[in-house]
């Protein structure tokens, strides 16, 4: 079985949900895939691979918080869960969470902290801070904890701090870190990311995704450059908390789903097992699949 942790769809735009992210309709323009990305075409391209099941993570072509098209993927797909998009600053935040949890598939919610406040999902910040001042939204992260809400991030490696603040303030929820936490290959993984060796031990439940390989590395498939990070991680973490998902389609700019998928067979230090864990196994385990 082949779990993909990370990938998008979204659906054409309507009267009640127009596509207003300017920066992100331009993007998808770009991509290799029809610019109206279906669940159903993201299924035909799953099979095409050999990808079982997915997890759609919100896309915010729409206004940001609106997840209409990723509660109807989950609602009418089997084989597809999902992560919705919530502003833990608004007010009835605690019950749309629960009300977006109460979704059979629903898993929980992704904050994009490297994402100015103000332009949520519009553009990269890495100096944000909001992260440390939503720690304050205790309904909010209560709600979480009642619901078990997956709370998965999108963070640069000069935020893991205010990542490191929030584990350890709400050490009983259950977090993923997104794409490497933008680490590149310029900089050692020990260096990049090693700021996030506290969260390794066992009471916390943190895992991190080696998604999107194919914009973190700087080289063509199999990414080589990258590959001492996916070490890195096996060894601090372990197998159980490192996370494989291709960010499909929005990788498409650059490589094909396959390359998304099969550049962890040529990371040398990865026995199949490993290979099984990271793309199935270890996110089964962590959100209770």
């Amino acid at each position: 079985m082949v779990l993909d942790t990370h990938t998008h769809a979204w659906a054409r735009p309507n009267r009640d949900h127009p596509w207003v992210n300017g920066p992100l309709v331009e993007t998808v323009d770009e991509f290799d895939v029809d610019t109206v990305y279906t669940a159903e075409k993201l299924r035909a391209d799953m099979d095409d691979v050999g990808v079982d099941e997915a997890i759609v993570v919100g896309y915010p072509i729409c206004e940001w918080t609106d997840n209409w098209y990723t509660v109807q993927c989950v609602e009418e797909h089997d084989n597809l869960s999902g992560i919705v998009m919530l502003d833990q600053f608004a007010d009835g935040a605690a019950d749309l969470l629960r009300s977006q949890m109460a979704v059979n598939g629903i898993l929980g919610f992704r904050l994009g902290a490297i994402c100015p406040y103000d332009r949520m999902w519009e553009t990269f910040d890495p100096t944000g801070s909001w992260l440390r001042d939503a720690i304050d939204e205790t309904e909010f992260w209560t709600a979480a904890q009642e619901t078990d809400a997956l709370v998965q991030i999108l963070a640069h490696v000069d935020q893991l701090e205010q990542v490191i603040d929030l584990v350890e303030t709400y050490p009983d929820l259950t977090y993923a870190l997104d794409h490497f936490c933008h680490a590149g290959p310029d900089v050692p993984p020990e260096d990049a990311l090693g700021t996030l060796e506290p969260l390794a031990g066992d009471e916390y439940d943190v895992a991190v995704k080696i998604s999107e390989v194919v914009h973190r590395s700087e080289e063509e498939f199999p990414y080589a450059d990258m590959h001492d990070h996916v070490r890195w991680l096996l060894e601090t973490f372990g197998r159980e908390r490192v996370v494989w998902g291709s960010d499909f389609p929005n990788v498409s700019d650059e490589a094909t789903y396959e390359e998304s998928l099969r550049w962890l067979e040529h990371v040398d230090c990865l026995s199949k097992k490993d290979r099984n864990w990271l793309t199935d196994r270890s996110m089964r385990e962590l959100c209770g699949l």
